[in-house]
């Protein structure tokens, strides 16, 4: 195991990019070839895969290979080609693998999008100014409705599994199997987009980040170095592929190395894991914190069969407890290393597990190699240790950082050579970095990313609802929960029928995971002269 301070100070790009891409910096570049046809000559397991049934199925590289050939040439008979976006809306199944790397494969732009999501979300984030205009959805039979109600929606290929046929729509199997398993790959320069994922922010739409080609370079380093997922491992990353963590941790990544990552279909719990971990061999584990607060609660018998399976495990998405570190060492025989990163930037801060250092409970970790960074103040002017300050990479200095702005937007929000990660944290004497807040009002919720405009916007959907105001409640389990204030029209009065039925106008239209657990009926929102709502004062009653 290589020194992470040597592996920081000796890291060169174009070096890098050969030893990951067998090829220079500059060569024309195709994800599907990069994640697949390297490995296809051979028997290699890519896809471990359960089903909420409990059925198992494994998929070679070369099953993956002839899969995807044929999507490549569904999305050609469709007249989508190089730099068109392909939209999937499919559970973790290996048909969403299929899609992906089809869609790779003919150099187009493949955007998730999140099996939660409801119509205005996905409206959102396709079809209303600042979408992606992708040219095709792919969505299973049991998402296919939420389109209905999409406007504008693009053409929808749809795949049944059992479901009747909808007019209208292409029939993924049927289409499929009209087409052959040949198909040369597009090739693409290394800076073109191959992934466009849409992020919430506090105010506005939200925002699609580009992922140009480059950036798997990024993600090799995050995998190998920060994960150490070697070839024998069974790999098993809980994000969904609908989020950037899942895009790039669960499908990118893994594939990337050549390794066996694992899907599970099914809705989590403590049983469900220790089954996973037990019957497909699971050996290196990447969770949120929520994972293992629910499994620490469920108590140490519950997930006895497991401990000493694990090989390496990690968490990220919020920030992980010093208490779950301790109960690990306990119940699992293995510590977990927390990581840190953002759909802009990838993974960029870990204990890493492939690199010599101390793994620090309560940090964050050190920066990977190819990167750089400073805590900053408002005047941008670099904190000492100790102190508090907002995340910033400094772009000149960081040859991986391969964000250059979001989707359809004029220019990036860099302040000069920085990138304001918006994380508020800080650092000890020996570099390592530690959260503790965020300097806007995104909502972190098990693991999830929620904008309050988001939840705000359907919640003014209602004809009772004459504002609403979203913020995190701090919450033991969760790390937050979302909570709405509401000021109702008129009249109508404040009942807990009506609050329910706000909660589930959430859940339908935007996602499950987004909608409020607790709302309070005001007569006024808290607002400055300008009429901004002063979300300081709603997160203190919280």
């Amino acid at each position: 195991m290589r020194d992470y301070h040597e592996a920081h100070a000796s890291f060169a790009l174009e070096d890098f990019a050969r030893e990951i891409f067998s090829a220079p910096l500059d060569a024309e570049l195709n994800g599907y070839v990069a994640c697949c046809a390297r490995w296809a000559g051979s028997d290699r397991v890519a896809l471990r895969w359960m089903g909420a049934d409990a059925q198992k199925r494994d998929v070679t590289y070369r099953e993956f290979d002839v899969e995807s050939a044929r999507f490549a040439n569904v999305l050609k008979a469709r007249g989508i080609g190089p730099g068109d976006v392909v939209a999937g809306m499919l559970p973790r199944i290996p048909e969403l693998l299929v899609a992906v790397l089809g869609t790779w494969r003919v150099g187009a732009v493949y955007q998730p999008l999140f099996t939660a999501f409801g119509p205005a979300a996905v409206q959102s984030r396709v079809v209303d100014p600042g979408g992606s205009d992708a040219k095709l959805i792919v969505v299973d039979g049991a998402n296919r409705p939420k389109l209905d109600d999409v406007p504008n929606c693009p053409p929808v290929l749809t795949l049944r599994r059992g479901a009747a046929a909808r007019e209208g729509d292409g029939d993924f199997e049927a289409e499929m199997a009209a087409q052959p398993a040949v198909f040369p790959p597009a090739m693409r320069r290394h800076d073109d987009p191959f992934i466009i994922l849409f992020t919430s922010g506090t105010t506005g739409k939200p925002k699609g980040v580009v992922y140009p080609l480059f950036s798997l370079l990024q993600f090799a380093m995050f995998i190998r170095e920060g994960i150490d997922l070697r070839e024998s491992d069974i790999y098993w990353c809980f994000a969904d592929p609908g989020w950037a963590l899942g895009m790039i941790g669960t499908l990118t990544a893994p594939l990337l190395r050549g390794c066996t990552t694992v899907m599970y279909e099914g809705a989590f719990t403590v049983e469900s894991t220790v089954r996973v971990v037990n019957e497909l061999g699971v050996t290196n584990m990447v969770a949120a914190p929520t994972v293992f607060r629910v499994m620490r609660a469920a108590g140490i018998e519950a997930v006895a069969p497991i401990r000493g399976r694990l090989r390496a495990i990690s968490s990220g998405g919020e920030p992980l407890n010093p208490e779950l570190n301790r109960w690990a060492a306990e119940a699992l025989a293995v510590p977990i290393h927390e990581l840190y990163g953002q759909s802009e930037m990838g993974v960029n801060f870990l204990n890493h597990h492939g690199l010599r250092h101390e793994a620090r409970v309560g940090s964050v970790g050190l920066i990977s190699p190819g990167m750089s960074w400073a805590l900053l103040d408002d005047n941008l002017n670099p904190v000492p240790p100790g102190q508090t300050g907002v995340l910033a990479i400094d772009r000149s200095a960081s040859p991986l950082f391969f964000f250059t702005g979001y989707w359809k937007a004029e220019t990036p929000s860099f302040q000069g050579k920085w990138y304001l990660t918006g994380d508020v944290m800080k650092q000890d004497e020996e570099g390592y970095l530690y959260f503790t807040g965020r300097n806007d009002d995104i909502i972190t919720s098990a693991g999830y990313r929620i904008g309050p405009a988001d939840v705000e916007n359907v919640l003014i959907e209602h004809m009772s609802v004459a504002e609403a105001a979203v913020v995190g409640k701090p919450d033991p389990e969760r790390t937050e929960i979302v909570k709405a204030f509401v000021v109702l029209r008129g009249n109508t009065e404040p009942t807990e029928a009506l609050a329910e039925e706000l909660r589930q106008l959430v859940r339908r239209r935007l996602s499950a995971h987004a909608y409020p657990r607790e709302i309070s009926f005001e007569t006024e929102l808290p607002k400055n002269p300008a009429g901004k709502v002063l979300r300081y004062m709603l997160r203190q009653r919280a």
